[in-house]
């Protein structure tokens, strides 16, 4: 058994998972948190990571070094993902990031945080189906991320991983460059969307999707759709995890989330006050994924690239 701190740092939020694995079979969570810092604030515009975001981030990831050395985590692993990457000013950002964790992050390509993402959702599907009592999701999957900055899509099966893509569409970045009426308008939506499809044409030509059998999905976004179109007086990961939504209530919650107000969407019981501006995007890059690659359901899985950093800390040939 490992005791391992894994952290991700995406474009909107930092998170930071404390379990202890074993040499095989599922890991058992010590301490799973999840802050909005928005640490890719402008950076689409800008280039650069602003200096109030990179204080945002170290301030929480102080705690989290701290959460790490009273839990006795034997290894610590930080995976810095979209924002961090493109940013002009990345080494300012290692650097406060080296000074508050004693070590730097690990600044993952796109393929490799896909392949971390493929990891971690799939390592527990089967255990979800029975734990929902449906039939385990049929391999190859499709593994669809929907992070701050970017969309990661990984295609596997049992073997690993076949094909992978990451592209430059997320709810954070979409929302800043197009959504900014409060709801936003038919052609803001529409200019999003044109994007989002722009994108997804880069996937088809890297990615065989046609192959899979099973579309899984995952990251903040599509766990919030999952849960309203589940209609959960609250957030509960138990029942959204390894759950089946399809494709006609991910279009009926889009839509509904997209014609909202900010004050509707901040009322919903099971949204996180750090999603409310970017929740439109999020699902919207989900309703255009399931129909352009004509998909008619999605599991979701409330696990991912934090359980893939976890699992390929302590099993470094997972």
């Amino acid at each position: 058994m490992t005791r391992v701190a894994a952290i991700d740092c995406g474009t909107n939020s930092i998170r930071l998972l404390i379990a202890d694995v074993p040499a095989e079979g599922a890991h058992t969570d010590l301490l799973r948190r999840m802050e909005v810092v928005r640490l890719g604030e402008g950076v689409d515009a800008t280039g650069r990571l602003a200096p109030q975001a990179i204080e945002r981030t170290r301030q929480v990831l102080a705690e989290y070094a701290a959460q790490a050395r009273e839990l006795g985590a034997e290894r610590v692993r930080m995976v810095a993902t979209s924002a961090s990457r493109d940013a002009e000013n990345r080494a300012e950002f290692e650097a406060m990031v080296t000074a508050t964790l004693g070590r730097l992050p690990d600044v993952a390509t796109g393929v490799e945080e896909a392949g971390l993402s493929y990891l971690g959702a799939t390592a527990s599907l089967a255990a979800a189906a029975r734990a929902h009592g449906t039939a385990e999701p049929e391999p190859p999957y499709l593994v669809v991320d929907i992070g701050g900055g970017s969309t990661e899509f990984v295609l596997g099966d049992a073997s690993g991983v076949r094909a992978a893509r990451s592209v430059d569409v997320g709810c954070v970045r979409l929302t800043e460059r197009h959504l900014h009426s409060d709801p936003p308008p038919p052609e803001e939506v529409q200019a999003a969307e044109t994007d989002i499809r722009a994108a997804l044409a880069q996937v088809a030509a890297g990615v065989p999707v046609a192959q899979a059998r099973t579309l899984v999905g995952l990251a903040g976004s599509v766990t919030t759709v999952a849960a309203l179109a589940l209609g959960l007086p609250a957030y509960d990961p138990d029942a959204i995890h390894g759950s089946r939504i399809p494709v006609a209530a991910v279009r009926s919650v889009s839509a509904g989330l997209l014609t909202a107000s900010r004050a509707r969407r901040a009322a919903l019981p099971v949204m996180h006050p750090g999603r409310v501006d970017v929740i439109g995007a999020g699902a919207l890059i989900l309703r255009v994924v399931m129909d352009t690659f004509d998909l008619d359901e999605v599991v979701i899985s409330e696990h991912d690239i934090l359980d893939g950093i976890a699992l390929r800390l302590a099993r470094p040939q997972a």
